[in-house]
């Protein structure tokens, strides 16, 4: 019976300790994180030449593309299933062509909307 008391009385006392303390939870999503600068969201690619040395430096191969006739990259494609946001294509695409938004609500219920398709027209001449 004093074990029983002994540990009501000690859980009471770690209430009360932390009872007057500033809440650590955020109120999401109504209330969102500030993000800095460097945070690695959501990829999105605009321009690219297809050098493939974004192919190059992915280590999870979430990376694809199709280039037509005149060499010219027609269908892009970036799996998010794959994708482990560490930043290489980013940091070494020499034309900046990939971006990293701040858009990090991905939760989707849909797996195709996970896969980022930049479409183009391929022309095989």
């Amino acid at each position: 019976m004093f074990v029983g008391i002994k540990s009501t009385f000690e859980g009471l006392m770690t209430v009360f300790k932390h009872l007057f303390k500033r809440a650590v939870t955020l109120e999401y999503p109504e209330k969102k994180k500030v993000l800095n600068d460097s945070f690695r969201g959501k990829l999105e690619v605009n321009g690219c030449v297809g050098c493939g040395v974004c192919l190059k430096v992915c280590p999870t191969g979430a990376i694809s593309y199709q280039k037509d006739g005149n060499a010219k990259v027609c269908n892009y494609k970036i799996d998010l299933k794959k994708c482990i946001f560490c930043g290489n294509c980013y940091y070494y695409c020499p034309t900046g062509a990939i971006k990293m938004t701040k858009d990090y609500e991905l939760a989707s219920e849909n797996k195709e909307d996970l896969i980022l398709k930049y479409e183009g027209e391929c022309r095989n001449d």
